[in-house]
């Protein structure tokens, strides 16, 4: 069963960067479709980037476009997500997530997504 963990959040100013890791050890994500999702104070979780297994499809949410960007390396069991040109409005709790699947397509539905990390803060000041 997959157990993410995420790694990588802490506070930072409008117009940094941060990067976000997610591992699981003892288990792989070979044949997983991985996302990021995001959940601010008082607000619905949210699809943020995904990557699917098959050939490494992405898939961003459109306030992410141009800004994020998604990696794997299933070398090293590994799950990243780059973030550019932070804003306030980039701060939430960040998890890693999963689902079983060998398509090119990646959900944005949280409901798909069967496996969760226990999430990692970020917050931007402005």
């Amino acid at each position: 069963q997959l157990q993410p963990v995420e790694s990588g959040g802490g506070l930072v100013h409008t117009g940094d960067s941060l990067r976000l890791s997610c591992t699981a050890s003892g288990s792989t994500f070979k044949g997983y479709v991985m996302g990021w999702f995001r959940q601010a104070p008082g607000k619905e979780r949210e699809f943020v980037a995904g990557i699917s297994w098959a050939n490494s499809n992405t898939m961003y949410a459109d306030s992410v476009q141009g800004r994020f960007t998604i990696s794997r390396d299933d070398t090293k069991n590994t799950l990243d997500l780059q973030m550019n040109s932070l804003e306030p409005e980039d701060t939430a709790v960040y998890y890693c997530a999963g689902y079983i699947s060998y398509s090119t397509i990646v959900a944005h539905i949280r409901s798909l997504y069967t496996f969760w990390g226990p999430g990692t803060q970020v917050t931007v000041s402005s």
